[in-house]
Parts: structure tokens; C-alpha cells; sequence
């Protein structure tokens, strides 16, 4: 089991990305954007730099759902290889089963 400081702090890191989601969005649009002075594009860099380090979504850990494992994470059930291999052994996971030969 992960500790648990590091669980909340990447869970805070997530509701921040969520809540600037959007202003991040559209001040990264202007800054790449070409077409758009270099005054404009300078300030909207400026105003991306100031925002909050953790509201990057670059930044969020992907962790196990059931124990907070941050290693041998898969994607498709958002769990950690050996939280995988507990469920599946015990049947709690629909349509996986053990392999045998």
C-alpha cells in the first residue's frame, strides 16, 4: 500500500488539473498560435507560467486504484499488475481467468 500523503498529493495534482483544464487550454492555443503578435503570444506564456505547477496534467501519477501502486500500472482497468493478478486469481474480474497449460 502507497502512502498515503502521496496518494492525496497526486489526487490534489488531478483536481487542480481539472479546474484549469480549460484557461490552460486557451492560453496554450494563443501562445502557439502563429498568427497572433509576439506581444500577445509573450503575455499569455507569462500568464501560463504563473498558474499553479500542479494544474499540469503532465503531472498527475497514474496509481492503482486499489492499493495506490504507482509502478506496473495498466490503463484498460487502472490497477497495478499484482492488484490484477489478486483479482483475477480470486474470480472478481469478469472474463479473466488464470492461465494454464
Amino acid at each position: 500500500m502507497a502512502k498515503k500523503s502521496s496518494i492525496e498529493k497526486n489526487n490534489h495534482r488531478a483536481a487542480l488539473a481539472k479546474q484549469y483544464a480549460a484557461k490552460r487550454a486557451r492560453l496554450k492555443a494563443i501562445a502557439s498560435d502563429q498568427t497572433k503578435d509576439m506581444q500577445e503570444r509573450f503575455q499569455a506564456a507569462l500568464k501560463l507560467a504563473e498558474m499553479p505547477r500542479n494544474s499540469s496534467a503532465t503531472r498527475i501519477r497514474n496509481r492503482c486504484e486499489v492499493t495506490g501502486r504507482p509502478r506496473g500500472y495498466y490503463r484498460k482497468v487502472k490497477m497495478s499488475r499484482i492488484a490484477l493478478r489478486d483479482l483475477a486469481s480470486a474470480g472478481k474480474i469478469p472474463g479473466m481467468v488464470k492461465a494454464s497449460w
